[in-house]
């Protein structure tokens, strides 16, 4: 059974620590629930339920069970809607919260002293945050989640992020046919598109519902995943998180509220990077190709009465990223610009927590170990769109921010997010002295031109370059 879905290839490990830990956790499944949460599997290949959505869908199969069994079957094979069965993902995901983690944690709601103590962390981030970075505060508004609210706040986000893969599956499902051919095959294609969006949703929803078990706040993928402006931790995700490190259950809360607060700040005062990053995302997959020649042989052979054999089909290499310079640029792009995010957070909040939490370094380096070893985030996002952000860039990023930090100031570095040219690029990453040194455009300039433009002034904007009194 392949370890991702839809046959995606992932891009090789790199040699960067963690790797032996990656590869023992694609052999042991994690220690936290399937090895890939996107996987099926059927009864016999396991326990009860093991690796298959179906399982958390109909129950145990006993006799109680076969009604509901068939009438969620019928649902599955009457969806007309998008690429995707969201309504079935939710109800996936949720499932899967209620069975609770694989060392038997169940989900609970969460009380007001919790809400409190993640309230009062997040307000300390803030400050601390404001003698680090010139952006101010972008959480208007902090909670406290449970498992599954975190699933219900942030199914938005995945569908904005998955819909442009699974359009490219439904897409090819109705283009293998001659066009004369597809006004006869017409049910067959469309049941074929109502199986294929009930399994997306099905092996998204539980993917959504492990990863619910694991993260500790809304921006763990490096992407805002929750409302806008909505600082969020899971206290009962905090609380796994720091059992074993030997570190006090409030500093540990209270670095993952520093690095909640600093990606709401940067996702509220940069107003083109969502899209940036959203649109990256659509845009690596749109180079998804098909093998239509696969899918078509699919079809021939299709059984309705054996949805099983789709499934197979869908992980047997029938969707890979095409090796096209065009995709090899998206996923630089995409790489770099969630590099750049995570490399910048890290960065501010190692800098308002070293001098004030005694286990900064600590927390620092198991945040980036658990990233480096293919956290459970990583690994659905990977699953996801088949990228994975590399641990190597990451640590680049920091590194060059912090060396921004040192050559211009704090405000000469978060200047660079005015505008997504001034950010730097991948081979930046590799030659950050030469970035840091470089002289910037002043975009201030050439916003003062738009905006004379649009009042009708004739003066023409000097366009010089930053601290360049030679040209």
């Amino acid at each position: 059974m392949s370890d991702t879905p839809f046959g995606f290839g992932l891009p090789p490990e790199e040699p960067d620590d963690g790797d032996e830990g990656k590869k023992k956790d694609q052999e042991s499944g994690g220690g936290q629930g399937p090895a890939n949460p996107f996987g099926f599997g059927f009864p016999g290949a396991g326990g009860p339920g093991a690796d298959n959505p179906f399982a958390a869908m109909f129950g145990s199969m006993n006799p109680t069970d076969l009604g509901a069994a068939f009438q969620q079957l019928g649902q599955m094979l009457s969806y007309e809607g998008g690429p995707v069965n969201w309504d079935m993902a939710k109800q996936i995901a949720r499932q899967t919260v209620s069975q609770g983690t694989a060392d038997g944690t169940k989900d609970a709601s969460v009380g007001p002293a919790e809400r409190t103590a993640v309230e009062e962390a997040v307000r300390l981030a803030d400050l601390w945050l404001d003698d680090v970075t010139s952006l101010p505060s972008g959480a208007g508004s902090t909670v406290a989640w449970s498992r599954a609210e975190w699933v219900e706040a942030t199914l938005p986000a995945w569908k904005e992020l998955v819909d442009p893969v699974a359009e490219r599956v439904g897409g090819a499902m109705g283009d293998i046919l001659p066009e004369e051919m597809q006004a006869m095959a017409g049910p067959l294609i469309g049941m074929m598109k109502s199986m294929g969006g009930a399994m997306f949703g099905q092996q998204i929803g539980q993917a959504v519902g492990v990863l619910a078990g694991e993260v500790v706040g809304s921006t763990d993928v490096g992407l805002p995943l929750g409302p806008v402006g909505k600082a969020a931790l899971l206290p009962l995700n905090v609380e796994a998180f720091g059992k074993d490190l030997g570190v006090g259950k409030d500093e540990v809360r209270l670095y993952l509220a520093l690095r909640e607060a600093a990606h709401q700040r940067l996702f509220a005062h940069v107003p083109w990077l969502r899209s940036h990053l959203f649109g990256a995302v659509e845009g690596y997959a749109r180079g998804i190709k098909v093998d239509t020649a696969k899918l078509e042989d699919v079809v021939g052979q299709f059984d309705p009465q054996n949805p099983e054999e789709l499934q197979q089909a869908l992980q047997q290499g029938m969707f890979q990223p095409e090796d096209t310079p065009a995709q090899k640029a998206a996923l630089a792009r995409l790489e770099t610009a969630l590099a750049l995010v995570e490399g910048w957070v890290d960065a501010v909040v190692h800098a308002a927590a070293k001098p004030r939490l005694s286990s900064a370094d600590a927390l620092r380096e198991t945040l980036r170990r658990r990233r480096a070893t293919g956290g459970p985030a990583e690994q659905t996002f990977a699953t996801l769109i088949g990228l994975e952000l590399r641990p190597r860039r990451l640590r680049d990023a920091s590194r060059l921010w912090a060396s921004l930090t040192d050559a211009r100031g704090v405000d000469g570095r978060d200047a660079l997010w005015a505008h997504p040219d001034m950010l730097p690029t991948a081979s930046d990453l590799d030659d950050p002295d030469g970035f840091v040194h470089r002289e910037q455009l002043d975009f201030s300039e050439l916003d003062k031109m738009l905006g004379e433009a649009a009042g009708g002034s004739t003066e023409k904007p000097d366009l010089k370059k930053k601290d360049d009194d030679t040209e």
